[in-house]
């Protein structure tokens, strides 16, 4: 039996979406310290990120296959200087021994200041190299004796094919019970960041089920940034997106709202009035994958995060005499 099943919803937890007064200020809540995930070739794109992003705004920088590390570095290295915390991708995959692996520590560390890091497979079939899993890359220790702070390991609220081919979930519940147990024993503060979805009740039943097998590591759920629904579609099939997908469907059926950008206004103040019916909660911030672009992402969080999403520089604008 898998530890992780799905759950549906109890009617008795209430609403799925958080439409009463105090909705504006549990999105704000929920939208409090979000993350948002770029790569360096869609860095380079952006002139002033502190015109986007609030300051201290963690971003995670996606290590595609072929992306040569100095870009990596380059790109994190901007981002740090410009005051904002830097989490780059380490793909197990595709990082051939620990040599390889302690290089792009040093890296990081020396020239732009890293000490967090998201580890995952990576979305390579064949590892090039020794490593084939995120636990085999905490197993090194060289995270550990580098001082890392932060660790975060991926989510499937929605399952993984990659993981676990015959779509059960038994290799992804035992993945989370050993990472569960090495948070316990490492001094870095641990996470999941899961993958995006567009449906708030398979990651809610999701990190219910974490819970009650005892993982209790903070959740920071994966939301698609605006975008056209024909990107968000593309991308939803491309990597693995399941149920919620549905959602997506639906929405291109009705053709008054297929011509209009998706917005995750619905997931969100779902995900948000459940956290503020349940506080125990693991799901514990929220993780923006910027498909319709960074610009439109970091848009759409300030419009509805309130005084703590508003860019670096218009609130050092606000403090100038």
């Amino acid at each position: 039996m898998a530890l992780l099943n799905f759950r549906r919803r109890d009617p008795g937890q209430g609403p799925a979406r958080g439409t009463g007064p105090g909705a504006g200020a549990e999105v704000e809540a929920l939208l409090d310290d979000f993350s948002i995930e770029v790569m360096p070739r869609t860095a380079a794109k952006v002139d002033d990120f502190r015109a986007l992003l609030p300051e201290g705004t963690r971003v995670y920088i996606a290590h595609i296959e072929g992306t040569p590390i100095e870009d990596m570095v380059a790109t994190a290295k901007r981002l740090s200087g410009d005051g904002f915390g830097v989490m780059p991708h380490f793909p197990a995959r595709i990082i051939a021994d620990q040599a390889m692996l302690g290089d792009w520590i040093a890296r990081y560390q020396g020239e732009a200041g890293v000490d967090q890091a998201l580890l995952l497979a990576g979305g390579v079939t064949t590892p090039l190299g020794d490593f084939d899993s995120s636990m085999q890359l905490m197993e090194s220790g060289l995270f550990d004796k580098a001082g890392f702070t932060h660790l975060h390991v991926a989510g499937h609220p929605e399952g993984n094919r990659d993981i676990d081919p015959d779509g059960g979930t038994a290799h992804v519940d035992e993945a989370l019970r050993w990472k569960q147990a090495f948070s316990e024993r490492t001094d870095a503060e641990m996470a999941i960041t899961t993958q995006f979805v567009f449906d708030a009740a398979p990651v809610i039943s999701w990190a219910e089920g974490l819970r009650e097998a005892g993982i209790t590591l903070p959740v920071h759920v994966g939301i698609a940034g605006s975008a056209k629904l024909q990107t968000l579609i593309r991308y939803a099939m491309a990597c693995g997106v399941g149920p919620s997908l549905k959602v997506l469907q639906k929405r291109a059926m009705d053709v008054t709202r297929l011509v209009k950008p998706y917005e995750p206004t619905e997931v969100v103040e779902a995900l948000a009035a459940y956290r503020a019916a349940h506080p125990d909660s693991n799901i514990a911030r929220l993780h923006f994958f910027p498909l319709g672009g960074i610009a439109a992402a970091a848009r759409w969080a300030s419009a509805h995060g309130g005084d703590a999403a508003q860019p670096a520089a218009a609130a050092a604008g606000d403090r100038t005499p």
